[in-house]
């Protein structure tokens, strides 16, 4: 687990905590690490969670398949982000989403209960913790309002343009790299992806932007 303390370091959980507390609260908020070969399922659809999750390595998607086998990616996971947050409440229910590896992945469980309520032994950057949850919920629900701008756009082209602005912007940058390759990234956008590729290929021709895999140029 030590070796993780550096990335957990440069997480939104541990922010402002120094190295050697979040050593001892790992023994003091129950954690637990799990790895995933690509492809694992991390968490499926119908299970209680009553962990926290926060991803040391590797990279998770959210999704779900529906009766006929069509799949939506609701979101993803990168290293140092949390997933879990939506069912720390009592009543939550179960689990409405599949997490799956997309490679490799090692991930970091954190008993709710040991989170959000102070410890017996009063850890000093305990309260910090859960101030820094609260900030993750936020950041997290302000990441669903994006995606649902993203879907309420009428065509794939708007849809599109919609995703790569807003990840523009985040990487401050007009040259970004996207978490998806083309399938992932049709699902992500609910769209058909012969349909997606075509759009795209139209916007190169057009002048609007450059791509090579999940690599975009904003022109």
């Amino acid at each position: 687990m030590k070796k993780f303390i550096p990335v957990l370091k440069r997480t939104k959980l541990f922010s402002g905590v120094g190295d050697d507390d979040i050593g001892i609260m790992l023994s003091c908020l129950g954690a637990r690490l799990l790895t995933y070969k690509k492809g694992e399922y991390v968490l499926r659809q119908g299970e209680h969670l009553s962990d926290i999750l926060v991803l040391a390595e590797g990279r998770l998607h959210i999704q779900r398949d529906d009766y006929w086998g069509n799949r939506s990616i609701l979101g993803h996971i990168g290293e140092g982000e949390i997933f879990g947050e939506a069912y720390a409440a009592p009543e939550s229910g179960a689990l409405l989403n599949d997490v799956i590896a997309v490679e490799d992945s090692s991930a970091f469980f954190f008993d709710v209960k040991r989170v959000i309520s102070t410890c017996s032994s009063a850890c000093r950057f305990h309260t910090m913790v859960v101030q820094n949850l609260f900030f993750a919920v936020s950041e997290k629900n302000r990441g669903l309002v994006q995606k649902l701008d993203y879907m309420s756009r009428r065509t794939t082209r708007e849809k599109l343009l919609s995703y790569l602005s807003e990840e523009a912007k985040k990487q401050n940058s007009a040259s970004i790299t996207i978490p998806f390759n083309r399938q992932q990234l049709a699902d992500y956008l609910s769209v058909d992806r012969s349909a997606m590729s075509n759009e795209l290929c139209k916007m190169r021709d057009e002048g609007l932007l450059e791509f090579e895999r999940n690599r975009f140029r904003l022109r």
